[in-house]
């Protein structure tokens, strides 16, 4: 069995605003996140508590061409 060494992976615990379990979210870029337990992505607003929350069309785009970058780095 081959070992991976993954580094620090940015998570968070919160509610995600598609399937509302309480799950953890696993970063995908800064402040975009993917839950764990639906597939969905949301976005971190934080502005005196945080926030999950679903993402528009423009931050979909954004998110896409983000992880396509990381793909082409790696």
């Amino acid at each position: 069995m081959k070992q991976i060494k993954l580094g620090y992976i940015d998570t968070v615990q919160g509610i995600c605003p598609h399937c509302e379990e309480d799950t953890l979210l696993v970063a995908i870029v800064t402040d975009f996140y993917k839950c764990t337990s639906c597939g969905e992505e949301t976005r971190q607003y934080v502005n005196g508590s945080i926030k999950n929350l679903k993402l528009d069309e423009r931050e979909k785009d954004f998110t896409k061409k983000e992880k396509g970058l990381e793909e082409n780095d790696g």
